[in-house]
């Protein structure tokens, strides 16, 4: 039998918030398999690991910072708030552990998930669902190392940690405490089973070339032209301010980004989307994900009411693939995309109603990241502007 409880909680210091979340939770030690805990960036994260070990010693921890708070089925906990999700499971197995990604990190990947995998008692078996959080920046190389392992037999679900600005102060939270530039894998055998969606909210503008240089996370040309004069092209003249002496363009291209055709779903075409940061003045565009020279791009956009509803659609998706069903829902957990959090704006309430709609009030708890991985069409992959949502059955 699996149980869920989720908990916010905000306050000006983080001692306020975490007296908040301590009255929230109880007086008696709640019992607990696996917990995730996600948090402003402002937030002291030793504070925060304090509180998780005198309630829940010795237990499978994984979260880290989230841009802007949390959400779960109570609404949208906004600034200075902190999450946590309790998942109790005493027929399933959960695992936990974590690494400050330098040197190779494919190779640090792969070691974590056999750490996670040992701590979680199910060394050389394959979980039904790996979980991560790490810093933004190597996640192509992170999804490559868990493959080594587990190939595509299981999804590789998570997001990228984040803060309020873009600035760095993102962190990670695993089983010894909080991180830096770190990665926290955690493994999760469910007694009652595990449902997933990945999607964006996003559709084709029309507009479609072929990358024909590239460089890791750097777009040089397209279809033979500067990339950033055709995608100020594509856009409209979206970044045209930006052409001659380069600068960031985030919140230009979060309406705008680039997709990557993966496949068909029931005849509609599926995109794993891109998100544009930066015009260099060399007329190159730098993204947040890496893409193999050759692929072919298509201009994406984006309006507030489909970034709104898409949320309660990918929980819906995640909740009818459970084994039992809908009706067996437990509750879940939610990745959606900071950079999507930051463009919807006031219409944020929304999205955790539409969550907290299609998961039928159960308990759950939403992050906001700087990058979504996900299982599309049978492989995993990392994107930008994507949402991400798990479901657990009873």
């Amino acid at each position: 039998m699996t149980t869920l409880k989720s908990f916010t909680a905000t306050g000006a210091t983080t001692g306020q918030a975490l007296a908040a979340l301590d009255e929230a939770v109880g007086n008696t030690p709640a019992p607990a398999d696996f917990i995730c805990v996600f948090y402003d960036a402002e937030h002291d994260d030793g504070e925060i690991f304090d509180f998780l070990q005198s309630r829940f010693t010795g237990k499978a921890i994984l979260g880290g910072t989230s841009c802007n708070g949390v959400m779960n089925q109570e609404g949208l906990g906004g600034q200075r708030s902190i999450g946590l999700l309790v998942l109790e499971d005493a027929e399933g197995n959960y695992g936990t552990a974590a690494v400050r990604l330098e040197g190779d990190v494919a190779d640090c990947a792969e070691r974590t998930l056999h750490a996670a995998l040992e701590n979680a008692g199910c060394e050389g078996e394959l979980p039904e669902l790996v979980w991560i959080y790490q810093a933004p920046g190597q996640e192509e190389a992170v999804i490559e190392g868990l493959r080594r392992v587990v190939g595509d037999r299981c999804p590789i679900i998570g997001g990228s940690a984040a803060d309020n600005d873009v600035s760095g102060q993102w962190r990670q939270m695993g089983p010894d405490g909080a991180i830096t530039d770190g990665l926290v894998v955690g493994v999760l055998f469910s007694s009652g089973g595990i449902g997933f969606a990945f999607q964006g909210g996003y559709e084709p503008s029309g507009e479609s070339g072929v990358a024909t240089q590239v460089s890791g996370r750097k777009i040089m040309a397209i279809d033979g032209e500067p990339a950033a004069a055709v995608y100020n092209r594509w856009t409209g003249g979206a970044v045209a301010g930006k052409l001659e002496e380069g600068g960031n363009i985030l919140a230009d291209a979060t309406m705008h980004p680039l997709g990557v055709d993966v496949g068909k779903i029931e005849g509609i075409t599926s995109y794993l989307l891109i998100h544009p940061d930066k015009i260099l003045g060399d007329g190159c565009v730098s993204t947040f994900a890496s893409i193999a020279e050759g692929t072919r791009l298509y201009s994406m956009k984006g309006e507030k009411k489909r970034l709104i509803t898409r949320a309660g659609k990918v929980a819906s998706a995640a909740a009818a693939m459970l084994p039992g069903g809908t009706g067996s829902l437990a509750g879940g957990l939610v990745v959606y995309c900071g950079g999507c959090m930051l463009a919807v704006g006031e219409g944020m309430p929304q999205v955790a109603r539409a969550v907290a709609g299609s998961f039928e009030g159960k308990p759950f708890l939403g992050c906001f990241t700087f990058g979504e991985q996900g299982a599309i069409l049978g492989r995993n992959a990392h994107g930008n502007l994507m949402i991400s949502a798990i479901a657990f059955g009873a």
